[in-house]
């Protein structure tokens, strides 16, 4: 319990004196905002502060700070070290320096922000790169919730009634057959969010699903200190585990794929490409340590809240001992997925409980990926220079969009979601590198390192898991992948040192 407790005030502590740091560096000023600027009733459209921050929480929210920190977990309570430093090192710094540099260019899009500062090649890269997976995360965040859902209205019903039959379908259809509907249905939502203006969908419903996800983080969090102080599930502290806990320890080592199965619970990619959508409506710079930095952070305490509850919600005990703590059932029901999150909604919360808690999780990837799918449109639209105001160029460019996430959506769920965390976390190196690139040749040479330092280990991190995991087909040698990843990211620090921070690098 004092691990996650401290944990939350250090993401608070983080906010408040990091932040400050990193706000006083990028130096925001009076200068005119993208929507004060030129406003076109579609994407430019002035939003308050509060609703922005809202709703930048609610787009970076995904099944990644819910589903990633449930399988970070397994590896033991060491993720609570990479969610708590990671957001607040490198993931709040990565949103925050994404968000203020499209201010600062017209609400340009992450790949045109990364062309800019890193060249014509890396913009052509990112172009194609944040299109592909911002489809995927649209994919990932539309079967996720469908298969919540459909627990929901298929077990929750039964749950909820206490009637058995209720408990294997609902009106004739079982789970799998729900899921397929809702897929449609979500689908159907995710189109009209991506064609309508930002205020007109996003705006108007967004509150209520933020309602939905503070119950749920205050809700799993007190229930899961209580049950704690109750001695029922006791969680587990930092020091009683700090050993590579995972059941299949030998073939799954923490380093990298902890770091890329967390993902959004510490540093994201996909962030990079929503924070242009509230740049594009925040009606001064000074907003952007409030609405950037402070939804990361919020974001980490909602990973930390369920990393802890699965650790002490799935701990078993060795030989009947909870005090002996293991991840073994956390393990055998894969970590995060719709399964363990009803089950530790439900568990924690009662039937009537758990269906808020369960609808402030579906909200988080809904909310995601209608943005993911806009902003694959957005992203189209400037590197074609497709003017957006009307609906016939929405409309032409949202429609393959979603009809190519369709066709995804029926491909092994497990896949896409791997490959996902792992071009997520590689989008999410790149970006850092344009943000210490602007800062190191606009602000100051030394003021680089904030985003270089974190820029250089996700590097390591990214590399690292190309070279071994089974999907990018590699494969090679652990000691060899580690000396690779390692290598590349010297590399890509010395190139950054030698070509912008050194005093000759300008000449």
């Amino acid at each position: 319990m004092y691990s996650f407790l401290g944990g939350l005030v250090i993401l608070i502590l983080g906010y408040c004196i990091y932040g400050a740091i990193v706000d006083k560096i990028f130096a925001p000023d009076d200068r005119k905002t993208p929507c004060v600027e030129h406003p076109d009733g579609v994407d430019f459209m002035p939003i308050s502060a509060g609703r922005a921050f809202l709703i930048q929480l609610l787009n970076i929210a995904g099944l990644g700070p819910i589903f990633g920190a449930l399988s970070g977990a397994i590896w033991g309570p060491q993720v609570y070290l990479w969610i708590v430093f990671g957001t607040i090192l490198a993931g709040a710094v990565h949103d925050y320096l994404v968000g203020m540099l499209s201010m600062r260019n017209d609400g340009a899009s992450v790949s045109e922000i990364t062309g800019k500062y890193l060249g014509g090649f890396m913009l052509q890269v990112m172009r194609l790169f944040s299109v592909v997976l911002l489809v995927m995360v649209g994919v990932v965040f539309m079967v996720g919730p469908a298969g919540l859902l459909a627990r929901l209205f298929v077990q929750g019903t039964g749950a909820v009634s206490g009637g058995a039959s209720a408990a294997t379908e609902l009106w004739g259809y079982g789970v799998k057959d729900w899921t397929k509907i809702l897929t449609i249905v979500i689908l159907v939502y995710y189109f009209l969010a991506t064609l309508l203006p930002i205020d007109k969908v996003i705006g108007k419903i967004y509150p209520l699903f933020g309602l939905c996800l503070i119950f749920m983080a205050l809700g799993i969090g007190g229930m899961t200190v209580y049950n704690h102080i109750q001695g029922t599930k006791p969680m587990i502290e930092l020091w009683e585990g700090l050993y590579n806990m995972h059941p299949d320890a030998a073939n799954q080592p923490i380093w990298p794929l902890m770091f890329i199965t967390v993902a959004c619970g510490a540093i994201s990619g996909f962030h990079a490409t929503q924070s242009p959508l509230m740049a594009r409506c925040l009606t001064s710079e000074r907003q952007g340590r409030f609405v950037f930095y402070g939804a990361m952070v919020a974001e980490g305490i909602i990973a930390l809240i369920w990393a802890s509850a699965g650790i002490a919600f799935y701990n078993t005990g060795i030989g009947g001992d909870l005090t002996k703590f293991t991840t073994e059932a956390l393990y055998q029901i894969k970590g995060g997925n719709p399964n363990s999150v009803y089950e530790i909604s439900i568990g924690l919360l009662g039937p009537i409980g758990s269906i808020l808690a369960i609808l402030g999780v579906v909200a988080c990837p809904i909310t995601s990926g209608d943005t993911a799918f806009r902003s694959a449109r957005l992203t189209i639209a400037d590197w074609f220079k497709i003017d957006q105001k009307g609906f016939a160029p929405r409309l032409i460019l949202a429609f393959p969009l979603l009809a190519a996430g369709y066709f995804i959506s029926l491909a092994d769920y497990s896949i896409v979601w791997r490959y996902f965390s792992w071009s997520n976390q590689t989008l999410a190196m790149i970006a850092l590198w344009a943000g210490a690139v602007y800062l190191c040749r606009n602000v100051g040479a030394g003021k680089g390192f904030i985003a270089a330092i974190p820029a250089t280990f996700m590097s390591a991190v990214s590399v690292t898991y190309f070279c071994i995991a089974p999907e990018c087909y590699l494969m090679l040698d652990r000691t060899l992948a580690y000396g690779i990843g390692i290598g590349v990211a010297i590399l890509f620090f010395a190139i950054y040192y030698i070509r912008v921070y050194s005093p000759e690098a300008g000449k």
